[in-house]
């Protein structure tokens, strides 16, 4: 099953992308890869997951915020791609976790955005991954989080 195919089976909907907040672009093709620059938790509404994994947002919360980030990273793909059909391998995720202080379970939180990947693209979608915690993101964020994709040259 194409990961396009799969993506309707699982009743997935991407976003519209958000533009990029300054002076970048939101992906990258070079070498056979894609590179999604970081992205961030956007609600279907339009809002963002904000606050602090630990006092302010709860795992499960958080872990939703890390799903959202992986649909809005796909949605970025697909523009810059045209399909997601022509990505052939997940190749790394670096997610960045709003953490207040002693919070240490980023790769539970990380894991709502690599199961999507395992969902949309099977067993290409299993990756190399950093799950780092930060004192702060942008715009007061839950979670960030790029990827680097190898893709077909089309």
């Amino acid at each position: 099953m194409s990961h396009e195919a799969r993506l309707a089976a699982a009743d997935i909907e991407l976003p519209t992308p958000m533009p990029p907040a300054g002076l970048y672009v939101s992906a990258v093709i070079s070498g056979g890869h894609l590179h999604v620059g970081g992205h961030g938790p956007i609600a279907p509404d339009g809002s963002m997951i904000t606050g602090k994994v630990g006092t302010d947002v709860d795992l499960d919360t958080a872990k939703h915020a890390a799903r959202l980030t992986g649909l809005q990273i796909l949605a970025a793909a697909r523009v810059e791609l045209g399909s997601l059909d022509r990505i052939t391998r997940v190749v790394k995720v670096f997610g960045m976790v709003n953490c207040a202080p002693g919070f240490t379970n980023t790769p539970a939180v990380i894991n709502g955005c690599s199961e999507l990947f395992h969902e949309v693209f099977g067993e290409a979608g299993v990756h190399t991954r950093s799950a780092v915690g930060m004192a702060e993101l942008p715009f007061d964020i839950s979670t960030e989080i790029e990827a680097i994709f190898a893709i077909d040259s089309d």
